[in-house]
């Protein structure tokens, strides 16, 4: 079941609840001790691998029709065969169970917040809301990578981030969502879902993704007061830019750098919190 469940979670993506679980943690954190907390490391655990299981057995499980010609299903992902949809299913109830009984050891804010990423999670695909196949919502509700980063702040602080870093987050994930959707355009269209790139065609939907990732540069650029390793946010908006300047660039392919990109910017962002935390208590 374990390996089953390796092949579903889509590894290269850990990173995106993972990694925000960790950022997250550590732009609320007071002292390295926080890092030792037994819940931080339970969490880890979940975010890291646990929420991944969940987020694209879910997918797999709806998204049959979409999925059955789509090639990337062959060569970077697992396609899930009908004869696999009962194990599917099993684990997706297994992680339901866990998730519930952490439930029971959250605080209020901790339980919203958790309660809002597994809906956003399960009806991003699921029916009857499946927010996929909805112009506009589909990349407002992958507002569900975010959710593991808010979560970890509360667990630290039993607060929310500042409204501008909540602001900045929605245009980076948004922009995530529509720029992977852009190579999936003729499968979606084929299978009768219309999602942002479909009802707004590829073109217009690079540009939608330039202006979202230029208004979190400037937001990241400004929080940062201009430091120089900040500028390499603009990484980011340089991905659609190529793309709507050079004809001959094929986003299939470009698309599956974005991973490192995330990982790289991440880490230097947690690095770059865990050192200003370090140094602010030395002073205090």
């Amino acid at each position: 079941m374990l390996s089953f469940m390796f092949k579903i979670s889509r590894f290269r993506f850990w990173i995106y609840t993972g990694g925000t679980f960790v950022v997250g943690y550590a732009l609320a954190v007071n002292t390295l001790g926080d890092f030792f907390r037994p819940d931080y490391y339970i969490y880890l655990v979940y975010f890291f691998f646990l929420a991944n299981v969940f987020i694209y057995g879910v997918n797999d499980y709806w998204d049959g029709e979409t999925d059955k010609n789509n090639p990337k299903k062959d060569e970077k992902e697992h396609r899930i065969i009908n004869s696999e949809k009962k194990n599917l299913l099993r684990i997706i109830y297994l992680i339901v169970g866990i998730s519930l009984i952490l439930l029971l050891f959250q605080t209020n804010l901790e339980r919203i917040l958790f309660s809002l990423f597994l809906l956003l999670s399960y009806f991003y695909s699921a029916p009857p809301l499946r927010f996929k196949e909805r112009p506009f919502l589909d990349f407002s509700s992958n507002y569900l990578y975010i959710m593991p980063g808010i979560f970890a702040y509360s667990i630290v602080s039993n607060s929310l981030p500042s409204l501008i870093i909540l602001i900045g987050a929605y245009f980076h994930i948004s922009a995530m969502h529509i720029f992977s959707a852009i190579p999936d355009v003729e499968y979606d269209r084929a299978a009768g879902i219309k999602t942002t790139p479909v009802f707004i065609g590829e073109k217009y939907a690079l540009i939608l993704t330039l202006i979202f990732w230029l208004i979190l540069s400037v937001i990241v650029i400004t929080l940062a007061d201009f430091r120089l390793l900040s500028f390499l946010v603009l990484l980011y908006p340089l991905f659609p830019f190529m793309l709507l300047i050079k004809d001959n660039l094929d986003i299939n392919k470009l698309y599956w750098y974005l991973p490192y990109v995330n990982t790289a910017l991440g880490g230097l962002l947690f690095l770059a919190l865990i050192i200003h935390k370090n140094i602010l208590n030395l002073y205090a």
